[in-house]
């Protein structure tokens, strides 16, 4: 079953489910030092985390890197229908995106 939330368009951070510290070095983080930040997260903040993040244009590649450290049952768990979905594509090669070049 899954649960929903009420998401606040006043205060975004508001529903974050780490705080706004923890978020900030997540977001400036590169790629490597990823997993040591995430060390002792427990799993359904991860999923939260990610899912929260995937749902931002600006932070859309993070939340499927994050979403790569959680089980397919902590993701159905998480927040929104979008986990199970987020599930299958944190496991597919990145890709980086395009943003519209075309080739010459």
């Amino acid at each position: 079953m899954n649960r929903t939330y009420p998401i606040s368009a006043d205060d975004p951070a508001a529903d974050c489910p780490v705080g706004i510290e923890v978020l900030g070095r997540l977001i400036a983080s590169e790629a490597e030092t990823l997993p040591s930040l995430l060390e002792g997260m427990p799993e359904a903040t991860r999923a939260r985390l990610a899912v929260y993040l995937y749902g931002r244009s600006h932070t859309h590649e993070l939340g499927i890197r994050i979403a790569a450290t959680c089980e397919r049952r902590a993701l159905k768990q998480a927040p929104g229908v979008v986990g199970d979905a987020l599930h299958d594509l944190s496991r597919k090669p990145f890709a980086a995106a395009s943003f519209g070049l075309r080739s010459v």
